[in-house]
């Protein structure tokens, strides 16, 4: 009993303390809802998430307006392409910067780099596209959002200890949860399955399956980078590859 009373005592005093003790039980207590939240987002949340992403990738990049070259490209690839992925709408918009990347969010945002269309025929640009709507509609997306808002609840936990104040998904913590979506690393399987998306996507509306080998071959060229269509796993030219076969064996 002496023991359970002196556990009691030290529990309470845990929970009593004053500020010298550098805790926060509600912060804590937040961060733990957060990382539970992250776990279990559903459809309509990491919607909501990639909204405020989107917003704030756009806030902080240069768009191409309406008579600027690449939108003018841009607004032919997405004739052809398509306005949706698996019923949701999407908006495409071109960022004018010599980096070469594209990407896509659940809540239909996808975004592609002049760099990229400077490097890659509007074949290959929509080769692209389709393996980033690939990661969207097969889920990967989903679970990226996942793994950086369970990153963000971990960021509010480590405020919570000490006198820091208990960290939101606002300021920086959004431009940071913006940026790791953007730069979303996948699963060398999840790499493969968005590269046989885009061919189901370039068989189905008959347009040139080559070009998604081809964009994988200048890629290669670049070596190897943060972004998911730039990264060596599995490598670019074996990714090349996989899409030559599929062509020659007619599936």
């Amino acid at each position: 009993m002496k023991l359970r009373s002196i556990a009691l005592t030290s529990l309470f005093t845990c929970l009593l303390a004053p500020a010298a003790f550098a805790f926060d039980l509600g912060g804590l207590l937040k961060a733990g809802e957060q990382a539970f939240q992250a776990a279990t987002l559903s459809d309509a949340d990491v919607k909501s998430l990639a909204n405020q992403a989107c917003v704030q990738s756009d806030s902080e990049s240069k768009i191409a307006p309406a008579k600027n070259k690449y939108n003018k490209r841009m607004d032919a690839i997405a004739k052809r392409l398509g306005s949706e992925i698996n019923g949701q709408p999407v908006n495409y918009k071109v960022y004018l910067t010599s980096e070469v990347n594209a990407w896509a969010m659940a809540n239909g945002c996808i975004r592609v780099y002049s760099g990229l269309m400077d490097l890659m025929t509007d074949d290959e640009v929509i080769s692209v596209l389709g393996h980033e709507m690939g990661h969207v509609a097969l889920g990967h997306s989903k679970k990226a959002m996942q793994t950086a808002y369970a990153v963000a609840a971990a960021r509010t936990a480590a405020g919570s200890s000490g006198n820091a104040t208990v960290a939101q998904l606002n300021g920086s913590d959004l431009g940071a949860f913006t940026e790791s979506l953007i730069n979303a690393q996948f699963s060398q399987s999840q790499e493969s399955d968005a590269d046989n998306f885009s061919f189901d996507v370039l068989t189905q509306k008959k347009l040139n399956r080559e070009a998604l080998a081809s964009a994988f071959q200048k890629l290669e060229k670049l070596g190897g980078g943060e972004h998911s269509m730039l990264s060596s796993h599995p490598a670019s030219a074996d990714r090349a590859k996989n899409i030559q076969n599929r062509i020659s064996s007619g599936k």
